[in-house]
């Protein structure tokens, strides 16, 4: 089978996962593309040959525009800071290579914008790497809603809750500085791409974003704990959102409720193996949610497990990102979610901050 050369910019929390994605895809998927890890790019030159030994790269480097430009690497994986997205998003698809990119799509609305115009110059595959959406339940979920089973969408009302800064004195760090850092920055993308994939576009938002601990030992808080937005979809439906690094006790909290007129759907992370389905037939006495375990009926469970309730996990999820990107590399055809369609949560997300400053509804359009 035809291989391609992976590059990967990070070899941290998310390099590590998709690092390991890469290595188990092809075996899982069966891919047409088989990945080689040819070279994996990190802060030093130190930290960069121990990824590459760790993660079984042939070879390591410190700079990201020699990983870039290397002939044998095909294509990139960028799981790097925000703030590097738009330089090395842009030198790959100069060269017609295909990007992989860690959500938000870039630092800013302006990086969005303009990774965005490369991609779609160059012509290559792009794609964001929003993960969550992509297990067996939530890709259930979405079937339902498209094929009609909870009737007319009314209300949505999804969170995406952490605690990993609840304690007041946790030390001041690199999460605690910047807007791209904060909650909305950091938490914020996923829940917005979760929405817009399982009910559609948002058009409008009514939105408070808020610093709770302005102090921290070590130094003072620049970005925000947490943040509600209203919201209204394109189809009508009634939507709020909430994130959070504060919500004690909440450890993977991305969890959504959706009410139809047939029908409702709850779904939380921390067992992402289950969602409950509410069908609104039969007689009332017998009504009820039903849990159901996911399976090798539901998307992509399978190829990882053939027993129904054994469950998948959270680096599963990467490997069926990166099946997606492997395929739409392989055949030339967009797999959502393109960097237009990571543009689109950086939107919904700047109608936010501006809704939050000017304490009224914002639209999304025109941003």
């Amino acid at each position: 089978m035809p291989e391609i050369g992976i590059g990967i910019v990070g070899g941290g929390y998310m390099g590590k996962a998709h690092s390991v994605a890469m290595s188990a895809v092809g075996a899982v998927f069966n891919t047409a593309l088989r990945p080689r890890l040819e070279m994996i790019c990190a802060s030093s030159p130190e930290s960069a040959e121990r990824y590459r030994a760790a993660y079984g790269f042939r070879r390591a480097t410190e700079d990201w525009r020699a990983l870039v430009n290397d002939p044998a690497v095909e294509a990139v994986v960028i799981a790097s800071p925000q703030t590097t997205h738009r330089q090395i998003a842009e030198a790959a698809f100069a060269l017609g290579k295909p990007v992989l990119c860690e959500k938000p799509l870039g630092s800013s609305l302006e990086d969005g914008q303009a990774m965005v115009a490369a991609a779609e110059a160059a012509g290559v595959t792009n794609m964001v790497g929003f993960n969550y959406v992509r297990t067996p339940a939530t890709q259930f979920a979405r079937q339902l809603i498209s094929q009609g089973e909870l009737g007319d969408i009314t209300w949505f009302r999804g969170e995406h809750t952490e605690d990993f800064y609840a304690d007041p004195e946790a030390p001041a760090t690199w999460r605690t500085t910047g807007m791209a850092n904060g909650t909305i920055g950091d938490l914020a993308p996923h829940m917005v791409n979760g929405a817009m994939a399982l009910i559609g576009p948002i058009v409008e938002v009514m939105a408070e974003v808020e610093t709770v601990h302005h102090e921290r030992p070590g130094g003072p808080v620049t970005n925000d704990d947490h943040a509600q937005i209203m919201c209204r979809f394109a189809n009508g439906a009634m939507g709020n959102i909430y994130v959070s690094r504060i919500s004690t006790g909440r450890k993977m909290g991305y969890a959504y409720e959706i009410s139809g007129a047939k029908g409702a759907i709850r779904f939380d992370q921390e067992d992402q193996n289950a969602l409950w389905l509410y069908r609104r037939e039969g007689p009332e006495a017998e009504r009820g949610f039903t849990k159901i375990l996911t399976g090798p009926a539901h998307p992509d469970y399978e190829p990882f497990c053939q027993g129904p309730g054994h469950g998948t996990g959270y680096q599963d999820q990467i490997i069926i990102e990166a099946k997606d990107f492997l395929e739409a590399i392989h055949s030339g055809q967009a797999i959502w979610p393109t960097f237009r369609d990571g543009h689109e949560v950086n939107c919904v997300l700047a109608a936010a901050l501006k809704s939050s400053e000017q304490r009224q509804w914002q639209q999304v359009s025109g941003l």
